[in-house]
């Protein structure tokens, strides 16, 4: 008696086999297969076949990857927060990403992200003790920085530890350090270190600036690391390069010749290859118009990209009205811009803003709306500072 039921099987097999084949040897098929897939499910086709991982490292298939995704939360201390949360209270939802992946007797605390990947370090300590480390929190792999070469005495004078990943580039990162060389001479040194060649380079190009200089909100983008426009015109750190570069300073800010220490914008970040800098008209906080300006790819100047008015924002939070002690100036408006999340369509450009009781709320740019996502209270009460926030844009690479 024949077996019919084999010869189902059989044959179901063989059809699959060759339409798996068939879609394998067809790359235009294959690509948009991946690109609607999330990003653990990408990385788990990087083992599938030399094929595929060759297809999945291409920098045109990151490009467009990058464009088909959309920005789904950020990090909140060593919490992540989703865009999209419907204000949950406790740690059930949204998923939380807990720093343990390496047993730092000192704790470990987020530095800076940079599209996807992030950049720590030990939480406590002296810095000539502290350990670096960068993380793939998609994947949970990181890899450990050597130190910095000069011994002690240089670490203890770093000034600046940042991170420049590209993701057409599907492995490498660079970190880059500043540290005060020479004190006595206000003379500043940048070491790269490059994970291709697990080495730390000594640049050529040096800074002389005020030994007290603070290099602070390094953003990557467009090849080059950048700090918020400053009277010293150290705004520009390209990588290809190695030199610096000031940036143009916005209109506003052109008057005093740029944000000194003590004072810095309301938000400075890249949001999709943007690069932003908000602030209000003047500075001040005793108004609710917000500026965000984008800096041109060619680094020749900002334009006003968005004019922002918060008037609505407070009708329905009116505890963002603070009383001020000088009488000049009796009310001023307490909230923190924490992020800038350009969408794939201009009308889906949103705004997160945290405001008193520690309540984080997203606000549509285009049609003003705005709802709660996240309650920060149940896990910290305090003020949180601008780079104590960690954008996350899932990526594609491992480490």
């Amino acid at each position: 008696m024949t077996n019919t039921r084999s010869k189902i099987k059989k044959t179901q097999n063989t059809k699959n086999n060759q339409s798996a084949a068939l879609i394998d040897s067809n790359d235009d098929v294959l690509i948009e297969i991946l690109l609607r897939l999330p990003v653990t499910s990408v990385l788990q086709f990087k083992s599938v076949s030399k094929h595929c991982r060759s297809l999945l490292c291409d920098p045109r298939f990151t490009l467009l990857y990058k464009r088909s995704s959309i920005s789904p939360g950020f990090f909140y201390y060593n919490m992540y927060i989703r865009f999209d949360g419907e204000n949950p209270s406790y740690p059930a939802t949204p998923p939380r990403c807990n720093l343990d992946f390496y047993p730092d007797p000192c704790g470990i605390k987020i530095l800076q992200s940079c599209n996807g990947l992030m950049l720590c370090c030990s939480k406590r300590g002296s810095q000539r003790d502290r350990r670096y480390y960068v993380f793939n929190p998609t994947t949970r792999q990181f890899v450990i920085i050597p130190s910095v070469p000069g011994g002690k005495d240089v670490r203890k004078n770093i000034r600046f530890m940042g991170l420049a990943f590209d993701r057409t580039d599907c492995v490498h990162f660079k970190v880059v350090c500043v540290n005060l060389a020479k004190p006595k001479e206000d003379l500043f040194q940048i070491q790269i270190y490059s994970s291709e060649t697990r080495k730390w380079k000594i640049s050529d190009e040096s800074i002389s600036a005020p030994h007290n200089t603070y290099f602070f909100y390094g953003v990557y983008w467009n090849q080059a690391i950048h700090w918020v426009p400053n009277t010293f015109k150290l705004s520009c750190f390209k990588l290809d390069t190695e030199e610096f570069t000031p940036l143009p300073l916005t209109v506003p800010d052109a008057s005093c010749g740029g944000y000194q220490f003590g004072y810095m914008p309301i938000y400075f970040g890249e949001s999709r290859g943007h690069l932003h800098l908000a602030d209000t008209p003047d500075g001040s906080r005793n108004h609710l118009q917000l500026n965000v300006y984008e800096m041109l790819k060619d680094h020749s100047g900002w334009f006003v990209k968005y004019r922002v008015e918060l008037v609505e924002f407070l009708n329905a939070y009116p505890e963002m009205i603070r009383i001020n002690p000088d009488p000049s100036i009796p009310i001023y408006y307490d909230y923190q811009l924490l992020d800038v999340v350009r969408g794939e369509e201009e009308d889906e450009t949103f705004m997160v803003i945290q405001i008193p009781g520690n309540r984080i709320i997203r606000y549509n740019v285009a049609d003003k709306s705005f709802k709660q996502v996240f309650d920060t209270s149940p896990f910290y009460s305090g003020p949180i500072g601008l780079e104590e926030v960690h954008p996350y844009v899932e990526t594609i690479v491992s480490l």
